[in-house]
């Protein structure tokens, strides 16, 4: 792939439960991040057994992912705020490196 006309991040891909959505919220704006995308109603396979929320009764009762994508010098900042968050909420953080066209956005 040729990314000499695109600029290197990092991405986080944040796996919560739908009621912490507000607490990521304030943990990503707090610590420098700019902007998010949540992806609604996603299941998976974990340590603990399978995972996957019901629409039933509300979209709280699912989990989500919160991609977010962070610039270089921030990615430090960040998930070490999120670090803390989960030493009292469940969820899971990946982080990897990745690049986007418009660096701008992410400032």
């Amino acid at each position: 792939m040729n990314t000499h006309h695109l600029s290197p991040m990092s991405k986080l891909e944040i796996v919560i439960n739908g009621d912490d959505v507000a607490s990521i919220d304030a943990v990503l704006r707090a610590s420098g991040a700019v902007g998010y995308t949540v992806l609604g109603s996603v299941a998976g396979l974990g340590h603990s057994g399978f995972h996957q929320g019901s629409l039933y009764f509300n979209d709280r009762d699912t989990q989500r992912m919160v991609v977010c994508v962070v610039a270089e010098d921030r990615v430090d900042g960040v998930v070490e705020a999120l670090r803390e968050f989960f030493r009292t909420h469940a969820g899971v953080l990946f982080v990897s490196p990745t690049f986007v066209s418009r660096p701008e956005y992410f400032q």
